[in-house]
């Protein structure tokens, strides 16, 4: 059996040194939930509750509380956060949270993001208590963590919490720019909008993955990920996202696009000639077989007007049963995408989950 880490060999609570271990990136994406009452919720999403801009609040005081963690939990280290990002999620009775913490250091984060889901979620009950006094702050558990000896963990049960009401309402922030950001379908400017909540296995299900360094830093505008969401959306899938990370952090985007094992995962950006486009590498590590034809189908579309298009290094294939497509980071990129994926899809699914008989030449 284990050893507690932060028990002496003499039962005595203390805190670890770590200053032999080195210096990784380190990630933690912690989950919850508060369950409440449709009414609560409608009031929530529609921004009409007597204290106004419930999840701006929250979602700021879920920053502030990752920040605070080491004062909060006394036998955990000071830490030099790089980025917290929380995020929502809706059902009929249920607002979803989501907190992402990274940094660079010797230990983990795993606290500070259960720490910004616990404050965040305490938040949104002191919001909702004059509606629902009875709302309660369920599920506050590690969905993943990245970093370290151990490298990549995964939390081993998958449990199903909230399926959003749809991908373009969900909310985030990161450290650097917290404030300024309303919630709705036009804010694009933070680091990611996503719901990141676990899809029901029979659903259409379809993750949106945006790679992008500057929109993971707040200092770009996310002008593709929200155009495939509602797509999407429309053709009747469940979506999860966009979710965005920096290129350097791509192959960490795709291991939560598909932790759930999605029906699709579409990613955009990344897939240029620049010495930090890695969304191809970090695609076909994950692929279990190939379908070469989508992707070049793709860049024929797109070269046919576009002649620069032809450097669009997408990949596209399967990762168990989950079809993964990389799409270029521009409009015209993602249009060309669209128009060759919207007739594929159907009959693509169906052949993964084992119909579709049709022969294919």
């Amino acid at each position: 059996m284990s050893e507690l880490s932060h028990v002496d060999g003499e039962g005595r609570a203390r805190m670890v040194d770590v200053s032999a271990k080195s210096d990784t990136v380190r990630i933690a994406v912690a989950a919850g939930e508060l369950l409440t009452t449709a009414e609560v919720v409608a009031l929530v999403r529609a921004d009409d509750m007597p204290k106004a801009d419930v999840l701006s609040t929250a979602r700021i005081a879920g920053i502030g509380g990752a920040k605070k963690t080491s004062e909060l939990i006394p036998l955990c280290h000071q830490l030099a956060l790089s980025s917290v990002k929380v995020e929502f999620g809706f059902t009929d009775t249920t607002i979803t949270i989501e907190a992402t913490a990274k940094t660079k250091g010797p230990t983990g984060v795993e606290m500070e993001a259960l720490t910004a889901v616990a404050v965040a979620g305490l938040t949104l009950h002191d919001m909702v208590k004059a509606v629902d006094p009875a709302a309660t702050l369920n599920g506050v558990r590690l969905l993943t963590k990245e970093g370290g000896k151990h490298g990549h963990w995964v939390r081993p049960e998958s449990e199903p919490t909230a399926v959003p009401a749809d991908g373009l309402h969900q909310v985030s922030g990161t450290t650097d720019s917290a404030a300024g950001v309303t919630d709705g379908p036009h804010s694009h400017s933070h680091a990611t909008e996503s719901a990141n909540n676990t899809l029901p296995e029979d659903a259409r299900s379809a993750v949106v993955l945006v790679a992008s360094t500057g929109t993971a830093a707040g200092t770009r505008v996310d002008t593709t990920g929200p155009v495939l969401t509602e797509w999407l959306a429309g053709l009747g899938f469940s979506v999860r996202g966009p979710l965005v990370y920096a290129d350097a952090d791509i192959t960490v985007g795709l291991a939560d696009a598909l932790r759930f094992e999605p029906s699709l995962v579409i990613s955009t950006g990344g897939t240029g000639a620049s010495p930090t486009d890695a969304t191809p590498e970090a695609t076909l590590a994950v692929l279990t077989r190939e379908l070469p034809g989508v992707a070049e189908a793709i860049r024929q579309r797109g070269t046919a007007k576009f002649p620069l298009a032809a450097l669009s290094r997408g990949v596209a294939g399967l990762a168990g049963r989950s079809v993964v497509v990389n799409l270029p980071g521009s409009p015209g990129g993602v249009k060309d995408g669209i128009a060759v994926l919207e007739p594929l899809l159907d009959h693509l699914l169906a052949q993964v989950a084992g119909g579709g008989s049709h022969d294919n030449n």
